[in-house]
């Protein structure tokens, strides 16, 4: 079993890597494999909504590690996203690489684990894990919990190694992961499957 940690952060090993690690260190200890993607700190090409990735489940944009991400994603059995908070919400960058991974793709990760974690300062970190939730309650994956809301403090990394409530939910979080991963392996069903065509209600006709 193999857990995608995606860091949403400009910064490579900044507060939203030590949150990340702190779930990844745990999920190691579970016999479950981790690997932490960084999206970088350029520029990412916003979603045009072409729908040229309904067919290839790729998009155009082949510049930055949108499809390798995607790949990966595809691959893993569970996936963890990370973000700080700009403005109340996650990093308009991680945002633009979320909404183009997901856009029409989404199925790749129907039934896939998922949880959003966050590092704030002070504020905003409801608001950010709420965003972030988002893009999996909209694709039929199961989010999984912690004890509190999956949220670090601090301005920095030794700052967030003092938020011992934060790191505990951050380890929390690890164990919940590991435990529904390991509850679907060993009851092996089959996934879901919807006989009813896909209905789409438009309010303006």
């Amino acid at each position: 079993m193999k857990v995608l940690l995606i860091n949403g952060s400009a910064r490579p090993n900044g507060c939203t890597f030590t949150a990340l690690s702190e779930v990844a260190n745990v999920l190691k200890s579970e016999n479950i494999e981790t690997q932490i993607f960084h999206i970088g700190n350029r520029e990412i090409h916003g979603c045009i909504a072409c729908g040229k990735c309904v067919d290839t489940k790729k998009c155009i944009f082949a510049d930055d590690k949108v499809n390798e991400c995607i790949d990966l994603a595809r691959d893993a059995d569970g996936i963890i996203v990370g973000s700080p908070v700009y403005y109340a919400g996650p990093n308009g960058v991680l945002c633009a690489f979320l909404d183009r991974m997901f856009f029409l793709k989404h199925g790749l990760y129907a039934y896939k684990p998922a949880a959003a974690v966050v590092s704030c300062r002070r504020g905003g970190a409801s608001a950010t894990f709420d965003r972030l939730n988002k893009y999996f309650t909209i694709s039929s994956m199961p989010v999984v919990s912690s004890q509190y809301w999956n949220s670090v403090h601090g301005n920095t990394p030794d700052e967030v190694r003092q938020d011992l409530e934060g790191l505990q939910v951050m380890r929390t979080l690890g164990r919940n992961m590991a435990w529904l991963l390991k509850s679907i392996s060993i009851a092996g069903l089959p996934l879901p499957v919807s006989s009813e065509p896909p209905q789409r209600t438009n309010f303006i006709r």
